[in-house]
């Protein structure tokens, strides 16, 4: 989250930072973006970077739900086709290219 918030600020209209509650419960922060280019030159991408869901709520579906409804955002405000989400790469973690030193996975919208 330490990241995430100062991106909110620096990136003001292309940054959406929603936080994840299971009930009344925060169990997590996301920061969504839209139509941002990750380098120089590249297309610009919608998606999430580093969603943070807490460490004893991991794997109880709260990740999941925070990724669909930054993706049904960006639908809504019809940002592309696919939901990118940049990580840091860990064990048991999804798989994909890199921007700098995060991984970068992509989620097609249907």
């Amino acid at each position: 989250m330490a990241t995430s918030r100062p991106k909110a600020y620096a990136y003001g209209e292309t940054a959406w930072p929603p936080l994840v509650y299971d009930g009344e419960r925060l169990v997590g922060f996301v920061m969504a973006f839209f139509d941002m280019p990750f380098q120089p030159g590249d297309q610009p991408r919608s998606g999430l970077w580093r969603p943070d869901i807490a460490a004893d709520t991991q794997g109880t579906g709260s990740g999941r739900f925070a990724v669909e409804q930054v993706a049904a955002e960006i639908r809504r405000r019809g940002g592309g086709i696919r939901v990118c989400v940049t990580y840091l790469p860990g064990k048991g973690g999804p798989t994909g290219g890199f921007s700098g030193d995060q991984e970068v996975a992509e989620l097609e919208l249907v």
